[in-house]
């Protein structure tokens, strides 16, 4: 499993803050985990994932973004996002420096969003994507898509995706994978909402597991 320390970084401004877990059979691949909305670093799903994934060998890296460094409570405000990705810009250049072999960047919806846009921005900031209940629109407005930078993504993209999320739908999902010309790869989760079944004391053991695999495959 490897350890696990509190992790900070205060010489960038946004600062980079979290939890680093270290493998002990390192493989030379890295990935860092951002939060949603309404979480921090210690989303039950990112804790999950940042063991299975340093189990196999990956150095991760789970970050609180700085609006959530700022604001224990609340979800982003509509001004916090450029900061947000500059929090994800700092937190890549921090692991490539630690870790020189492959960076992967996810997160789980906000946390996925904005680092999709940054990777569309700047396109050698990190070797692939995993996104996490991608929020492709908000509950009820399906007519207004964020998928505006897609198009400029060129590395290699996972989606894992809940069948009854409301913040878009499979068939959506597919569609907006379309618009990436990098390889893509959607993973389906039965019957899970926008939280892929990690709510309450709830914590779906296989997922992570599967999500491991398929990024071991996908990412060659």
């Amino acid at each position: 499993m490897g350890n696990r320390e509190l992790f900070s970084k205060t010489s960038s401004d946004p600062p980079v803050r979290g939890f680093l877990h270290r493998p002990e059979s390192p493989s030379g691949n890295s990935l860092i985990l951002a939060h949603g909305a309404g979480g921090n670093a210690q989303m039950a799903l990112l804790v999950a994932l940042a063991e299975a994934f340093a189990g196999a060998g990956f150095a991760v890296l789970r970050c609180d973004l700085p609006f959530r460094q700022q604001r224990p409570h609340g979800p982003p405000r509509p001004g916090d996002a450029a900061r947000d990705r500059a929090g994800l810009r700092h937190a890549l250049t921090t692991m490539r420096e630690l870790f020189p072999g492959r960076l992967f960047l996810g997160g789980q919806s906000y946390g996925g969003r904005q680092a999709s846009m940054l990777v569309a921005e700047e396109k050698q900031l990190a070797d692939g994507l995993l996104l996490l209940s991608y929020p492709l629109h908000a509950p009820s407005r399906p007519e207004q898509p964020r998928t505006q930078h897609l198009p400029k993504i060129e590395v290699p993209v996972i989606f894992v995706h809940g069948t009854r999320d409301p913040f878009g739908s499979i068939e959506e999902i597919e569609a907006a994978r379309k618009l990436i010309p990098a390889k893509t790869l959607l993973l389906r989760v039965e019957r899970a909402g926008h939280d892929l079944g990690f709510k309450a004391k709830s914590k779906p053991e296989q997922l992570p597991l599967v999500v491991l695999e398929k990024a071991r495959q996908f990412f060659v």
